[in-house]
């Protein structure tokens, strides 16, 4: 059978597998090696896997018989029955690599920054004992890098051989010229005010800004007609800044793009003020992604959050008090551990998560737990105000006689069902009603729901309600002398 994967683990492989990120990827690039030529390499087990194929069914075939199917159970617990045994979870990355040369060694060592102590510890790692999730997370990767198809939730198929990526060669990459991007001097009036009005974003922007400004002067060879290019379109875009902090923002943005663009990544530490408590907290964390929201800047980042625990925190970049951030080297003691097993294991958080927990439910504190939110609007304000926009992809409009059902299923405490099904009695048939998955306490959407007061009824959560019904005795307080 014609091998539709014939390579074998190079460094350029490897680094390939792991998008760029070797250093903190190795062992996950090495399980996406073995699983592609598991998949795809001579005898593989395309015959042998339904289409599309789940990841249990993937799984019987990888481990013995004697690997725990659990998916509840942690590494030391999966792996207790394979000692001594022929499964994959015993085989060391040097085991499933076969023979090494010091080339071989010497390029990876280049390409991740390793020292040779590090490299071996890797080379003695088994990448396989691991927890069944990481190998889903495998095959999702594997979708992401174009090698699988995703058939359904949790189903995966094979591609024809024509349709596989091929390793980019080393010259093709080096060589190829930059591509010069030419507009017409009409497009680029047309850009040039939409990218001042968004640069604030990612500073980076002025410079091409500059570029274009550098290109129209050049081609002003025709009359320039004012009422033609007069700016009519105006993009306002809140960033509360001043000048001063917004500079000391842009400086954390550079460190933290430097950082992204190294191999190895890092840790970071900073000082961070906590405006809840006024007081100022140590943070070592490992970040992952930047957002733009509501008027500032945010850090996603997995470490020692603000009450030392270690955690998910979304850190608002104009409160780190910090000139500068500070880059520790992997060695530094005060890295938690579990952060550096991370690391060796390839584990590391990246932001796919991240933009997949912010899909899963509405709100950016995608850490917090989620809640069965269900909103009533009369039928002339939700024509005009609610319909047909697009709040969150959970967020949708649901027939009143359906509810029922929906509360059995996404409420789980039996109290809470029975409460807001009585509310529901209440209500009128011919309201409109909407449901969505929502993070608790998150202030996003909290305001959102105030945005929509007094047409809009939170019946679900129950704290959710509680709160809105306080703030509105509140504010009515304000009005009655």
């Amino acid at each position: 059978m014609e091998s539709a994967f014939p390579y074998p683990p190079t460094p350029d492989v490897l680094q390939w597998l792991s998008a760029g990120q070797l250093a903190n990827r190795f062992l996950r690039s090495l399980r996406l090696w073995v699983l592609l030529k598991k998949l795809y390499g001579e005898n593989n087990w395309q015959g042998e896997l339904p289409d599309p194929f789940s990841y249990p069914q993937l799984r019987d075939r990888l481990y013995a018989a004697t690997h725990s199917k659990s998916d509840q159970l942690p590494t030391e617990k999966l792996i207790r029955h394979c000692r001594k045994s022929r499964c994959i979870c015993q085989q060391t990355s040097q085991n499933l690599l076969g023979t090494i040369s010091d080339e071989w060694k010497q390029q990876i060592i280049h390409l991740t920054g390793f020292t040779n102590q590090e490299l071996d510890t890797y080379l003695q790692e088994r990448p396989f004992a691991t927890v069944h999730r990481s190998i889903r997370q495998d095959l999702k990767q594997l979708v992401s890098l174009g090698w699988l198809e995703q058939a359904k939730r949790g189903h995966f198929r094979l591609l024809p051989h024509a349709q596989l990526p091929t390793l980019p060669t080393t010259n093709t990459v080096a060589t190829e010229p930059p591509t010069e991007l030419s507009l017409s001097s009409d497009r680029l009036r047309e850009l040039i005010p939409v990218l001042e009005d968004i640069a604030f974003v990612q500073p980076n922007l002025e410079v091409l800004i500059d570029t274009f400004w550098q290109q129209l002067s050049q081609n002003a060879n025709q009359p320039l007609h004012p009422q033609r290019h007069t700016k009519r379109i105006f993009v306002h875009m809140d960033y509360i800044l001043s000048d001063e902090a917004q500079d000391r923002v842009d400086t954390y943005q550079e460190q933290l793009e430097q950082l992204w663009r190294t191999a190895e990544g890092g840790v970071i530490q900073f000082s961070y003020w906590i405006a809840k408590t006024n007081k100022q907290a140590n943070i070592i964390t490992y970040p992952v992604c930047l957002h733009y929201l509501r008027r500032a800047k945010y850090l996603s980042a997995y470490g020692l959050d603000p009450q030392g625990s270690l955690h998910w925190h979304n850190y608002r970049l104009d409160r780190i008090s910090s000139k500068s951030l500070t880059v520790l080297p992997w060695g530094d003691p005060q890295i938690p551990q579990p952060l550096k097993r991370m690391r060796r294991r390839g584990e590391l958080p990246q932001p796919e998560y991240v933009r997949q927990e912010l899909q899963n439910a509405w709100g950016f504190n995608f850490y917090h737990p989620k809640a069965f939110l269900i909103m009533r609007f009369p039928a002339d304000f939700a024509r005009w105000y609610v319909d047909d926009t697009v709040r969150h992809p959970t967020f949708v409009k649901v027939d009143y006689q359906d509810l029922p059902e929906l509360i059995a299923k996404n409420i789980r405490n039996s109290q809470e069902q029975e409460t807001v099904q009585n509310i529901l009695r209440q209500r009128s048939s011919q309201d409109v009603y909407y449901c969505a998955w929502i993070r608790t306490n998150d202030i996003n959407v909290l305001m959102r729901l105030r945005d929509w007061r007094p047409n809009g009824e939170a019946i679900a959560p129950l704290s959710i309600r509680k709160q809105m019904k306080a703030e509105a005795m509140a504010e009515l307080s304000h009005y009655e002398k």
